[in-house]
């Protein structure tokens, strides 16, 4: 009897102590519209860079990211009433938001660009005077073309992929979006790539950050030791080479 209850403490214990080695899990919420930032592949599986990255940052940390699909226009709503833990969807950090949210220090700098069909040309917003540009609702760029004061027309879509195929058909006249965006649709998106160039760079430089409750530091700051670690051991570079290329 005794050998029976010692062996069963034993196997209890075992338990106990690969429960408290388990990684910690959060739940990150995304918007897989963005590739390579966030999309999804043949199997409907969400991949790309911000993924990859979440995932690596966390497992620094000590935490397991299992990572969700949330609409855009709810995502912040999501995190502010505490469904999930994070949002790693191409945030960039401003002002306004930070006074919402807390932020990780930035993971990924940005600029806009804007993409036009190849035989077309602009050197600014100057040249898209009088046109159509099209955009992802409530993003930077969208924010970025109405700040210009260039009076042109704005079209927002819920999916910058819908915004790349009008421009493709012809439907608007520019696409403004997030560097590595403009870059995949413009260098290597299969379809996209005979028929769209980038016309040109916005000045200002943006920055992503993971993005947790106003009331999560604790958080923000192993998130932020997770980002340091990934940057020291190559591992930001080796996602980089991946989803941008060199």
């Amino acid at each position: 009897m005794l050998r029976r209850f010692l062996c069963a403490a034993f196997l209890l214990s075992t338990v106990l102590c690969s429960s408290a080695m388990a990684a910690e899990k959060i739940v990150v919420a995304t918007n897989p519209t963005w590739p390579p930032m966030e999309f999804l592949d043949d199997n409907k599986q969400i991949i790309g860079y911000d993924i990859d990255m979440i995932k690596a940052v966390a497992a620094e940390a000590g935490m397991e990211a299992e990572v969700i699909m949330t609409a855009w226009d709810g995502i912040f709503a999501g995190v502010a009433a505490g469904n999930y833990d994070v949002i790693a969807s191409g945030v960039t950090i401003t002002p306004e938001r930070q006074r919402a949210f807390a932020f990780t220090v930035p993971y990924y700098d940005v600029q806009q660009i804007v993409v036009v069909r190849k035989g077309d040309s602009a050197s600014g917003f100057e040249a898209l005077k009088g046109r159509v540009i099209g955009g992802q609702i409530g993003t930077t760029g969208v924010f970025v073309a109405q700040k210009s004061g260039v009076p042109m027309t704005i079209r927002e879509y819920d999916d910058v992929g819908l915004a790349m195929q009008d421009l493709l058909n012809g439907r608007i006249e520019a696409v403004i979006c997030d560097s590595p965006v403009a870059l995949y649709y413009a260098n290597q998106k299969e379809g996209f790539t005979d028929h769209l160039s980038v016309a040109f760079r916005t000045e200002a430089t943006e920055s992503f950050g993971f993005v947790v409750q106003k009331n999560r530091k604790d958080l923000v700051e192993r998130l932020n030791k997770g980002i340091e670690a990934v940057r020291a051991k190559g591992i930001e570079a080796e996602l980089i080479r991946k989803w941008m290329g060199e």
